[in-house]
């Protein structure tokens, strides 16, 4: 089975039972370099075709390259980042809004996502889940104990939240800096710009979990992606298969900020990997003026990429969350 993508495709599979169940969308490649989610669903398509796992109810829908221009030329992204400000466009101005025009309808087809992405620097695979139940104006949600339950059992045992909140107070510092004046400066001061492929789901009334399945060329990141579709098929009953148990050494942690590149020559204290510990007041970078970006509390950093361009994010800073999850 072949994954050399046409840009002007987007290519998927779906096996629909004739017994009822639940409808689970699994995406690959939204970032046309991590790859480790096409290469674990195309795995699990190949039992699929070859008899070896059965879909016994509901329906499941895969996507192994979503995003085939970035996947094309081995970049993150087409035109723009495809996992930002995504939502229909009557008026498309770039190959990311066209793709978002048909994943966008695909995603309010079915009721729960995953989505297996891959990072840039060394780190274990972590989940992103969603917030608590809430009625609020940000990601008001009513679905949070049952995306909790899917996240304790695809493999890994951290589990990080507060995308959203963090990236509505990096668009307010990007404001504060500067008023757009060109695409790229107002795609990434909308509201909205935190809106990914989960934050869409929710929006639409399902529940939705990015699996981070380790750095970009760790062939474990693939088993890690193929371990992951076989537990959520088996943990909601699609396949017959025994229900995974839910992970118990778990550690939640919240992000709570995100730095962006102002300058080419804003500059890293040492190179960090993704959850290094930090200490209060210890150095993490310094801008290209020499202005020192010190830990606020001790804590984490999440994300650091040595590569962003100036006026994109450079690393996120995390805390262990008091939030206390329900396994069942």
């Amino acid at each position: 089975m072949s994954t050399d993508p046409d840009p002007q495709l987007l290519r998927s599979h779906t096996f629909q039972s004739l017994q009822p169940g639940r409808r689970l969308i699994v995406l690959g490649a939204v970032h046309g370099n991590e790859t480790c989610g096409t290469r674990g669903i195309m795995q699990v398509l190949a039992e699929l075709e070859s008899g070896t796992l059965r879909i016994v109810r509901g329906t499941v829908t895969f996507v192994p390259v979503t995003n085939a221009l970035a996947y094309q030329r081995g970049q993150r992204a087409g035109e723009r980042n495809l996992n930002r400000n995504l939502r229909p466009n009557d008026a498309p101005q770039d190959h990311e809004d066209r793709i978002a025009n048909v994943l966008c309808p695909l995603l309010a087809k079915h009721e729960i996502l995953l989505d297996l992405h891959s990072f840039h620097s060394p780190g274990e695979p972590f989940a992103m889940i969603g917030p608590p139940d809430n009625s609020g104006t940000l990601e008001p949600f009513a679905r949070a104990a049952e995306e909790v339950a899917l996240a304790l059992r695809l493999g890994p045992r951290r589990l990080v939240e507060g995308w959203l909140d963090t990236y509505a107070v990096g668009v307010r510092q990007r404001l504060q800096r500067s008023q757009p004046n060109e695409r790229a400066q107002m795609l990434s001061t909308d509201p909205s710009y935190g809106v990914g492929t989960t934050e869409y789901m929710r929006s639409v009334g399902g529940c939705a979990i990015t699996l981070e399945c380790g750095h970009h060329d760790d062939p474990q990141s693939v088993t890690v992606a193929y371990r992951a579709i076989r537990n959520a098929l088996a943990h909601l009953g699609l396949v017959d298969a025994p229900a995974p148990p839910p992970c118990r050494d778990v550690e939640v942690l919240r992000l709570e900020q995100v730095t962006d590149r102002l300058h080419a020559d804003d500059r890293f204290a040492r190179p960090w990997a993704s959850y290094d510990p930090v200490c209060r007041g210890e150095a993490i970078a310094s801008r290209h003026d020499g202005t020192a970006l010190n830990a606020p509390d001790d804590g984490f950093i999440v994300f650091p990429n040595q590569a962003a361009v100036p006026g994109n994010e450079w690393f996120y800073f995390a805390r262990r969350s008091a939030r206390r999850l329900n396994a069942t």
